[in-house]
């Protein structure tokens, strides 16, 4: 945020109005002075259109948080956006239930996007429907499990440093 610029909260300009107008599960929140836009996960990929053509450039990040018995739904789906021209940034978030982690893709709306839904796939098990080539990004093929998940078991996986000396 530019100095001395009071942030614009979401619906309060004609901006936020039109996105949140673009799609009926939108639902608009600030937070430590971002703007945010909570939408239903299969309304995800049709608001980030409506972000892109309303002039927000660049998807900076894609990934979740696993709420694993702290909330209802298990994961959020977590996109920041970036408008270089409107000096503005704009963060979506989708719930997206345990029982059927999947959300849209965003390739084609952002193709940088496909390196970040790999990641997210990869380490929460998050699938991107429609994603050209959703593989693992960062563990092996053959791994099992996803890391970051809040029920994988910590310090499964022995690590052998080289030449490391053993300490009594």
């Amino acid at each position: 945020m530019a100095a001395g610029k009071d942030p614009v909260a979401v619906g309060g300009d004609d901006l936020s109005s039109g996105l949140l107008n673009a799609v009926a599960s939108a639902r608009p929140e600030t937070s430590l002075e971002d703007e945010v836009i909570r939408v239903a996960p299969d309304d995800l990929a049709r608001l980030a259109g409506a972000a892109r053509a309303a002039g927000f450039e660049v998807c900076s990040d894609i990934t979740a948080v696993d709420y694993l018995g702290i909330r209802r739904t298990r994961f959020e789906v977590v996109v920041n956006l970036l408008s270089l021209s409107l000096n503005r940034r704009l963060r979506i978030l989708a719930a997206v239930p345990e029982d059927d982690p999947a959300v849209p893709s965003l390739v084609a709306v952002y193709p940088g996007a496909g390196f970040l839904e790999r990641e997210v796939y990869d380490m929460f098990g998050i699938r991107f429907e429609g994603h050209p080539d959703l593989t693992r990004i960062l563990m092996p093929d053959d791994w099992e499990g996803h890391p970051l998940r809040r029920d994988f078991g910590v310090g499964a996986v022995p690590v052998q440093f080289k030449e490391a000396h053993q300490v009594f």
